[in-house]
């Protein structure tokens, strides 16, 4: 085993279900221990004589003391999750008695689990590649049923299979080159370059495809954060209560109500919006009203979506003009909403939206609704999925939503083009050869084939939760 090699042949031990009070709560234990370990706590049986995948039911005690009765599982190496000898213990879920078991068994030898150590036990014994890995971390925090399909699409190896298929062909392209090196004396040429220019043009158009559903995959991932901006009383607050459907802000005629921001999620078509309202931005009152409009700022400056807020029965087309001007905003994407639309007659409305059209010369997409009276708030749920996404999301199709898996593969499509140039100008195979390996290095880098640095294992695996 991969854990014996590093080292790593203890037996660890960690809650596997939430926090707090519940029906119950699971205690999993993983190494060559685990058997030994719950059977001297177990009296009902003796585990030691049971067979794989069975479940027993029986009571746990201590000396004397009785802790609980539970239901034991087992699974024997190398069938389990981490790929060794795995029990889990599930208990009544009292903070109690699952901390006193939990004590029994560290008593007896097990010592308590890093963060991500049972997912990371299973990459080291082969039981799933990096990519998969990461899945489960990315399946545990999903929010979204885009991003729950996701998660589960990499777990069952769907982009560890389309990395697969590249490597093998970067393989075949770097095996005839160094054939050809080892032949360079008698000027033998194995590879037909026209052949090897279709066969790399081929693979770097998948992998620049990879590379770009990253764009799709961090918004499915992480969310859209999509900030409501404007003055005073534009009815931002009573915007985001309408998108809810809930009271979540507080609400009245007080201009600066909103001193600090507010944080709540909008899921439209499996994207998570992140709704962010903000402080009314106009010339602070007081210190704290200051520090609020800074805040709002701040958010601004990170949206990707900027939902400018307006009062359409009072505010003129040149206050939209600076106030927009003012929020200088960056690569986001705008939708300017004439809020209060109910106080207005449809001539103003006409004039307004021809007003915001001739003056305001930045991209923009442009509603009219009532927050007050909800009216239209469905017409701006719906467009908010388009101002991200041209397209409906196929979870079936390969989504790359690892920052670190993105990365790789623009390294290896940088390699790649310099292959490509290479081939283009007929340079020598062992140019060639040395840019080709760089590729194939970046491609093993994400599914972890190359990937034994145990500083950069523990920089993703800390990210797990304890217990998984």
């Amino acid at each position: 085993m991969a854990n014996k090699l590093l080292g790593w042949d203890d037996t660890i031990i960690a809650l596997a279900t939430a926090q707090g009070i519940g029906a119950i709560g699971i205690l999993r234990l993983s190494g060559t221990q685990s058997f030994n370990i719950v059977n001297e706590l177990f009296t009902s049986k003796n585990l030691l004589a049971q067979p794989t995948h069975s479940l027993h039911v029986g009571v746990l005690k201590s000396g004397e003391n009785i802790l609980d009765e539970v239901v034991v599982s087992l699974f024997k190496s190398p069938k389990s999750y981490t790929g060794e000898d795995v029990v889990e213990i599930s208990c009544h879920g009292s903070p109690y008695v699952l901390q006193s078991v939990l004590q029994a068994c560290m008593h007896k030898g097990a010592r308590l689990a890093r963060p991500g150590e049972f997912t990371q036990r299973a990459f080291l014994n082969g039981k799933l590649d990096l990519t998969q890995a990461e899945a489960v971390a990315d399946l545990i925090a999903s929010e979204s049923e885009a991003a729950q399909k996701t998660a589960l699409q990499q777990m069952k190896g769907g982009f560890s299979n389309d990395i697969k298929n590249l490597r093998e062909q970067l393989i075949h392209f770097a095996a005839l080159i160094e054939l050809e090196l080892d032949f360079a004396e008698e000027d033998v040429e194995f590879a037909d370059r026209k052949k090897l220019e279709n066969l790399i043009a081929d693979i770097l158009s998948a992998v620049k495809k990879l590379a770009a559903s990253f764009k799709l995959g961090n918004i499915i991932k992480n969310g859209v954060a999509t900030v409501i901006a404007g003055r005073p009383n534009a009815g931002k607050s009573t915007l985001l209560n309408a998108l809810l459907n809930e009271e979540r802000a507080i609400v009245t005629d007080i201009a600066g109500t909103t001193r600090d921001t507010i944080e709540e999620k909008l899921i439209v078509n499996g994207i998570v919006f992140r709704l962010i309202d903000t402080a009314g931005i106009r010339e602070a009152t007081d210190s704290i009203e200051k520090i609020g409009i800074e805040k709002s700022m701040e958010k601004i400056n990170n949206a990707v979506i900027l939902m400018y807020v307006f009062d359409a029965s009072t505010q003129a087309v040149i206050e939209v003009k600076n106030d927009i001007e003012k929020l200088n905003p960056i690569g986001q994407k705008i939708l300017l909403v004439a809020n209060k639309t109910d106080m207005c007659t449809e001539s103003k409305l006409k004039e307004l939206h021809r007003g915001i059209c001739e003056n305001i010369k930045i991209d923009f997409t442009y509603l009219e609704v009532s927050a007050l009276k909800k009216q239209y708030i469905e017409t701006l749920v719906n467009c908010l999925p388009e101002m991200v996404v041209s397209e409906k999301i196929n979870t079936n199709n390969t989504i790359v939503v690892n920052s670190r898996h993105y990365a790789a593969l623009i390294d290896c499509e940088t390699a790649l083009l310099k292959v490509q140039a290479g081939l283009q100008s007929n340079i020598t195979g062992d140019l060639l050869s040395a840019d080709i390996r760089h590729a194939l290095h970046s491609l093993g880098e994400i599914t972890g084939e190359i990937l034994h640095d145990k500083d950069i294992l523990g920089t993703i695996f800390g990210k797990f939760c304890i217990g998984k």
